[in-house]
């Protein structure tokens, strides 16, 4: 089996502890993640992702919104967070 299907074959559990493993660089038993394990999980994760919508994918931005007031009474960018 080769990478991408091993990758999209994972559970999603496995997918969440790549996820959060990568985040924190550490493994649920305490353990630090290597530089080659993060790689592994970064390409694993995307891979994971490939099939989902990309809204839902790691790391999304939405685009901005023309006429959308993002400036507060300062002038300063404000963010706007979606559920």
């Amino acid at each position: 089996m080769n990478f991408k299907n091993l990758a999209r074959s994972i559970t999603p559990n496995v997918y969440q502890t790549f996820k959060r493993a990568v985040e924190i660089g550490r493994w649920p038993d305490g353990s630090g993640l290597s530089v080659d394990q993060k790689e592994i999980c970064i390409q694993a994760i995307i891979e994971y992702e490939s099939d989902m919508p990309e809204s839902e994918r790691t790391g999304f931005i939405a685009p901005r919104v023309e006429g959308c007031n993002t400036k507060n009474k300062g002038g300063t960018d404000l963010l706007n967070w979606r559920d």
